[in-house]
């Protein structure tokens, strides 16, 4: 077992590792053989108040540092990522189910958000604006907005904590960072150890691991953070905006989907086949980008659907620390038990498995259902698993009428062999991204990500991370004399 899993097994705040003081342990267990990993006293409200209060008094110095100095954090934490990578791999294995690909790709995405930062660093850039009065000038300054709270999901949470927390940092906030009790380690006090061992400045960072049972709203509601950024289920981001909004605290939502990968009559079936696929079962079907539904014109769903499940049925189910695997478990057993529900829920609707997977413990393998009802609220949820429905139609107009029958619009794709109609065919679509000849599943770090719908609110990436995590201030200035009426 990695040293990590012992050494990090604790809370970060005010640039200490020490033990929470709550009464009860967040236990660390692999999802796949269930060994405990980890075991960490959680955090209490008194704590994440101190590393509130850590973080609010780290900024100002920080947000005053020049920032080629801040970017030199960000490129030693970069080199420390390429170095550890091997390590890292390991323990985002061992701890979220992942397999040995899903990691490598999440350390790469990882690397490319982090090389972002070092740009960002220099990017808060203000400007200076004409003013209809004689003699004013207008300066728009571009600032910190002082202290950002980021909360991390289980299923890629190195990644998706580190997206967060780097650009926010970058442009000068300091950060409390709490991530999911099923990930502790990769998605928070791993995080922490990279910047500390960086060089960030003590306090500037704070990694607080506990429970909503221990801490209710506090971690939203506390006075000192003017921004929450949360990655997770629409349900809980609907609670966190509506706490946030009642604090007049912005919020930053990266919300779940129903996806949809739409194979059209002109399509290249083995390349469609492909990318459906991998679009529904990467990470087990545990990723907000995940292709739910793949819809394929009735000319060519019977070429379409044998090729699609004898691949399905093709791929290893087990170990995910064995190369050969391509679905590993599923994070808990909660999670596998709803997984098995949809499925024998849709079959009883009247639904055909063409796929039947089976559960044991928290490996659930893949099914492919077909004859969905197409009142079925399955069509309309996220199944955050490897379930994946193959629904048939006739038109494009019948398919972007399909697509959009969902309260979710994160992302999706279309495969074609004309290009533009393929383009045409996204716009119609109610989505924050879509993709033509490609995977449902894409984050590049200076294109906007987000969603529409029930599938978030605010964009991250690029040049959308100034609008996450600064904010602007008007500072005039009279060089001669204004005119007033008395």
């Amino acid at each position: 077992m990695s040293s990590y899993f012992t050494d990090l097994a604790q809370q970060y705040i005010d640039g200490e590792w020490r033990p929470g003081t709550g009464s009860w342990d967040i236990i660390d267990f692999n999802p796949y053989d269930g060994e405990k990993l980890a075991s960490i006293t959680i955090a209490t409200i008194d704590e994440v108040d101190q590393a509130y209060q850590a973080a609010a008094r780290a900024q100002k110095q920080w947000a005053a540092t020049n920032p080629y100095a801040r970017r030199a954090v960000f490129e030693k934490a970069l080199r420390l990522v390429e170095e550890r990578e091997q390590e890292i791999a390991e323990v985002m294995v061992a701890e979220q189910g992942g397999t040995r690909m899903k990691a490598a790709f999440e350390l790469h995405i990882t690397k490319e958000f982090l090389r972002e930062a070092i740009h960002l660093a220099l990017s808060a850039e203000g400007k200076i604006v004409p003013s209809p009065i004689d003699g004013k000038e207008n300066r728009v300054y571009r600032v910190p907005v002082g202290v950002v709270g980021v909360i991390s999901p289980f299923n890629v949470p190195f990644l998706l904590s580190i997206k967060s927390v780097a650009p926010a940092l970058a442009l000068g906030n300091g950060v409390v960072l709490k991530p999911h009790q099923n990930t502790p380690i990769t998605g928070g006090t791993l995080v922490a150890k990279i910047f500390e061992d960086a060089g960030l400045p003590a306090g500037l960072l704070n990694v607080v691991v506990t429970d909503i049972a221990e801490i209710g709203d506090t971690f939203i509601e506390h006075p000192i953070p003017k921004v929450i950024s949360f990655t997770g289920s629409d349900k809980v981001g609907r609670h966190v905006a509506t706490v946030c909004a009642s604090h007049f605290k912005r919020s930053v939502l990266e919300l779940g989907g129903n996806n949809a990968l739409v194979v059209l009559d002109d399509a290249d079936i083995d390349y469609a086949v492909d990318a459906a696929v991998f679009s529904r079962f990467v990470h087990q079907g545990q990723a907000c980008m995940a292709a739910n539904r793949v819809l394929v014109h009735r000319s060519v769903a019977d070429d379409f659907t044998e090729k699609f499940t004898a691949k399905v049925r093709g791929m290893k189910t087990g170990d995910p620390s064995d190369p050969a695997t391509v679905i590993g478990p599923v994070i808990n057993s909660s999670q596998a038990d709803a997984v098995s529900a949809v499925v024998e829920q849709a079959i009883a609707e009247g639904a055909t498995a063409l796929v039947h997977g089976t559960t044991t413990d928290n490996l659930v393998a893949p099914s492919v259902l077909t004859d969905v009802p197409a009142d079925s609220a399955l069509l309309r949820q996220e199944v955050f698993g490897p379930v994946v429905f193959l629904l048939p139609f006739d038109s494009e107009e019948e398919a972007v009428r399909i697509v959009n029958d969902s309260p979710y619009g994160l992302s999706g794709a279309v495969h074609t062999g004309d290009i533009e109609r393929g383009v045409n065919f996204a716009k119609q679509i109610d989505t924050g991204m879509f993709h033509v000849n490609d995977g449902t599943v894409h984050d590049e770090p200076i294109v906007p990500f987000g969603g529409e719908k029930h599938s978030g609110i605010g964009r991250l990436n690029g040049e959308t991370m100034l609008d996450a995590f600064t904010t602007t201030k008007w500072i005039s200035v009279q060089h001669g004399r204004s005119p007033f009426p008395f």
